[in-house]
Formats: C-alpha cells, sequence, structure tokens
C-alpha cells in the first residue's frame, strides 16, 4: 500500500520499505517541499533549493499547494485488529469501509514505523514546529500539520479542514497555587475550535477520508452519527464544508440547546430518539449496517488518528519537554486511547524519551471505567448511565473500553470519578480564577483535586488538564448553578448577582460592603 503527503523540506529520502502486505492498486503520491530541515537518511538523498513563491491574486491555497515541487515516499496506513497477536496477518486498507475486525474487535490504524524511522526524532520536531501558524495549505490545522502520521495517503486536495486544533495550552497560574498549591499546572484548552469541541480533530479525518472515498466511487451517500452534542456538531460542520449530507441521531432532551442547535444550523438531517446515547448508538450501529452511511462515532478508529494530534501538540507547546501528568475526561473512552497512541508514536520516533502517565476521569454517574480500574482490571461490566452534568461522557457501555485499558496499563494510568457537586464546584473554582469550562473539564479537575489531595500528585509535577468543550455551550448549567437551582447541590461557590435599589445611596452601601469584604481576604 502507497501513500501521498505533503512534506515540506529541502531533502528527499530513498524509498522506505513496503509493508508485508502489498495492496494490489498501488500508485504514486507526491510530497511538496518548502522549508530545508535536516534529516538522518541515506547519503543519496538529493537536495532541492527551498522554493519561494509569492501566490498570485487569482489562485488559492490549493492550487498554490499543487504547483510545488514533489517527490515520492512511501508512508503509509492501514487498519488492523486493535491489540492484534503479531502473528496476525489480518490487515484492510483505509479505503475500505470497514469498523470490525473479522473476531468483531476493534479496529486501529496501523502506520508503517519503518518508514517513518527513516527519519530522525530532530527531523519531525523541525518538521512539525516549522508548520506551526501557517496557511499553506493543508498545514495550517494542528492536525493536518502532522500529515505524515494522520493518514499519509490522501492527497492534500480532498482534504477537509477549518484550520482545527493548534488548541490553547495556558498555564493555570492563579487555579493551581489557590486552589492546589501547584506551579506548573496547565490546561489544553481543545473547546477554543472551529465548532467548540475537541471533537473536531477527529472529524476532520473523518470526513476527508469520506470525501476520499466519494471521489473514489465507493458507496458512501452521507455520514452519521450518534452523539450527546458535541460529535454532531463536529460531523454536521465538516459535512456541511465539504458538501455531503450527514445525518444525526441525538438522545431526545438530554443535551443543551448549544449543543443541539449547531447541527440544526450546519444543515444535518437530525434525529431526537427517546433513548440514551447508548441506545442512539446501537440504533446507528444497525442503520449504517443495512444504508450506505458511513459511521462516524469513534467505533470507527479514523477519528483517533486526528485526536492524537492534541498530545503531539502538548509536547510541541512545551518544547518537546514531556509532562508528568496528563488528566483526560472520558465517555466513549477513545480520547484517552488517542492521547495514549499519540504520546507512543512521539517515543518510538524518537522526538521524546518517555511518555506521561494518564488520567482518565469520569463522572460518578456514568462510571463503568472507573469501576472497572477499582476492581483490579476484572471483567468489565458496562451500567446504566445516570443523568449528568458531564452530558458528553454520559455512557455506561464505552465503545472504546478495550482501548483505554489498554492505554492505561501501558503507562501506569490511573481513573478517577467526580460526583455531580464535585464536579460543579470545581467548575465554578476554575471559572472564578479566569477560565469558562465545561462541565467535563470540572470531572477532569476533580480528578486532579482528589490526586493531589492524596499526594500521588506532587506539587511541582508538570500536569496538565484537558479541557475537551467550550464552557458556552454549558451555560445553562452554570446559570442554575450560580442561582443555587440545582437541587440537593450547596453551590458552595456560587456568586449571584446583587438587586439593588436605582438610587446613589443604594448602589455605594453594596458597593462599600462588597469592598470591605474583598479587603479583609487580603
Amino acid at each position: 500500500m502507497a501513500a501521498s503527503f505533503m512534506l515540506r523540506s529541502s531533502f528527499l529520502s530513498p524509498p522506505s520499505p513496503q509493508l508485508h502486505h502489498q495492496s494490489p492498486s498501488k500508485s504514486n503520491h507526491t510530497i511538496h517541499f518548502i522549508n530545508p530541515i535536516k534529516a538522518t537518511a541515506s547519503t543519496n538523498d538529493a537536495i532541492i533549493p527551498p522554493q519561494k513563491h509569492r501566490r498570485p491574486a487569482d489562485e488559492n491555497i490549493r492550487e498554490e499547494a499543487a504547483r510545488r515541487p514533489t517527490s515520492s515516499h512511501n508512508f503509509s496506513a492501514r487498519y488492523v485488529p486493535f491489540n492484534a497477536d503479531p502473528s496476525s496477518d489480518e490487515w484492510y486498507s483505509l479505503d475500505e469501509i470497514i469498523y470490525r475486525s473479522r473476531s468483531g474487535g476493534l479496529l486501529d490504524v496501523q502506520h508503517d514505523m519503518d518508514a517513518l524511522k527513516k527519519f530522525d526524532g530532530q527531523y519531525w520536531r523541525s518538521l512539525f514546529d516549522s508548520r506551526v501558524g501557517k496557511t499553506t495549505w493543508p498545514y495550517g490545522s494542528g492536525v493536518w500539520s502532522k500529515k505524515e502520521w494522520v493518514l499519509p495517503e490522501i492527497d492534500s486536495d480532498d482534504i477537509v479542514s477549518a484550520f482545527e486544533g493548534n488548541s490553547n495550552l495556558f498555564w493555570a497560574e492563579r487555579f493551581g497555587k489557590q486552589f492546589l498549591g501547584m506551579s506548573d499546572l496547565w490546561v489544553k484548552h481543545c473547546g477554543i475550535s472551529h465548532t467548540g469541541s475537541f471533537k473536531d480533530l477527529g472529524m476532520t479525518v473523518l470526513v476527508s477520508q469520506v470525501n476520499r472515498l466519494r471521489k473514489m466511487h465507493k458507496p458512501v451517500v452521507g455520514v452519521g452519527c450518534a452523539s450527546t452534542g458535541d460529535t454532531s456538531a463536529a460531523l454536521s460542520a465538516y459535512c456541511a464544508s465539504a458538501g455531503i449530507p450527514s445525518i444525526v441521531f441525538l438522545p431526545a432532551n438530554k443535551i443543551s440547546m448549544a449543543q443541539l442547535v449547531q447541527p440544526i444550523a450546519n444543515g444535518a438531517f437530525v434525529l431526537s430518539i427517546d433513548t440514551d446515547f447508548d441506545g442512539c448508538m446501537q440504533l446507528i450501529r444497525e442503520v449504517t449496517a443495512e444504508l450506505p452511511i458511513y459511521l462516524a462515532n469513534s467505533l470507527n478508529s479514523l477519528r483517533l488518528e486526528g485526536q492524537k494530534t492534541a498530545a503531539i501538540e502538548i509536547l510541541q507547546q512545551f518544547d518537546w519537554q514531556v509532562p508528568d501528568w496528563v488528566i483526560v475526561p472520558g465517555g466513549n473512552l477513545g480520547n484517552i486511547y488517542a492521547f495514549y497512541k499519540g504520546f507512543m508514536m512521539c517515543k518510538e520516533l524518537g522526538l521524546v524519551d518517555r511518555i506521561p502517565r494518564l488520567v482518565c476521569a469520569q463522572a460518578a454517574n456514568a462510571n463503568p471505567l472507573y469501576l472497572h480500574y477499582k476492581s483490579g482490571w476484572k471483567d468489565f461490566q458496562p451500567v446504566k448511565a445516570n443523568t449528568t452534568f458531564a452530558s458528553a461522557i454520559q455512557i455506561g457501555d464505552p465503545v472504546s473500553i478495550d482501548r483505554a485499558v489498554f492505554a492505561l496499563k501501558n503507562c501506569d494510568g490511573i481513573v478517577e470519578e467526580a460526583t455531580e457537586e464535585e464536579l460543579m464546584d470545581a467548575m465554578a473554582q476554575a471559572d472564578s480564577t479566569g477560565m469558562f469550562i465545561c462541565p467535563h473539564t470540572g470531572v477532569a479537575l476533580t480528578a486532579l483535586f482528589k490526586l493531589r489531595n492524596s499526594g500521588v500528585i506532587g506539587p511541582n509535577d508538570k500536569t496538565v488538564v484537558v479541557s475537551t468543550a467550550h464552557g458556552l455551550k454549558f451555560t445553562q448549567s452554570k446559570i442554575d448553578y450560580h442561582s443555587k437551582e440545582i437541587k440537593d447541590m450547596e453551590c458552595r461557590f456560587a456568586n449571584p448577582p446583587v438587586e439593588v435599589k436605582a438610587d446613589f445611596g443604594s448602589v455605594m452601601d453594596v458597593l462599600k460592603k462588597y469592598l470591605l469584604s474583598k479587603n479583609a481576604k487580603h
């Protein structure tokens, strides 16, 4: 199986080794070169001088990319059964429409690591760094800036991208100091993205591959997903950009209006179904087995290829220094494996020498992984997920349970949980220091509180909390909290507005009282 990708470098490498199993429909692909980057390769490498072109006014960035000098390499990827026996010879082209292995297990995207290893860690670090902040197609995206590690065989003209990724990694200075006694706490705000959640990272990959399949005249009339909100927003936006029909199954009355309006506005065909997420997931799997609708849920391992780039971005933003801990909210559990995979690829290809310990944080009302972890990884049992403010992780039978367990076992990972009151209090505390996070990030912060209080995470440990969605999607839960209208919840950090008469004296009295109270604290 061959690969096509665009590589910004002035160096050529010799053809890389072929995979053991070759696709009969092998074709040559191209790489685009712009900036000189030193690579460890053979002495036969030819040097192409850097090309500097000013794009004509009547030429778009896709056309500009197409006219750059090119050369061929053989990076490739394929589907294999997840965690298969090394002797297994089962594999599938990424151009096949398939979601499960012959045994019914999960699939994984396997890259030709031997071909990637022809370039050393310094080469990949320099290449990825050279693309940050650019508008060069398609590398302005935080996902497609790692194209060789994501979908190496896709033509760049087939990519559907909103230049997603490159999300903010910010120092939570006051929150860390005031509430946790930590000096090196960071928040990776994946919610600062095109549709307001990390789901964009995976959806650009999946919809790009669907775009490719449709151009190949594969039987795909649309793309469908079950969703608790964010997946449907990302799917509908990217499909709308590509002109591909999207179909969304939503659990009725279980997502915020801010999440519901996104797929509607993007023109998706939305079905509001009287069930929970797990019920919607079962239905979409049955429907996609009968109709030519491509399945977009995280059962589809293509999405994880995009999501893993957030892990690579974290290392990149730390100038390739490895944090001690990364805490990720967990629902369907694809994300925890995606982060593990991103970190491991960086280690295996020599960009870093170790990986961080991962923590998966679950809501106590939907905590099957936590229960599995506390049992010593004995037989997994799904649960009936109860209502949680962290609605995107209200999942009792996660598709990626095997992936999550594999990742956590291999990085000495931990699983924690958060009650509804704990997660809402943590969200309010974070917001009071200038954030504006989603309830799922509140779950992750609760896990951090517990691990910090127990001494597992030290005061100087470099720790990253992954924020998965923007707080603006969950304003009603914040309103209810600060209004103290949540049943059986104390709402200890509520900050409701103060009602005051419209006269100078009343306003002055209230302000003096407030300022005196603030002064007393300092």
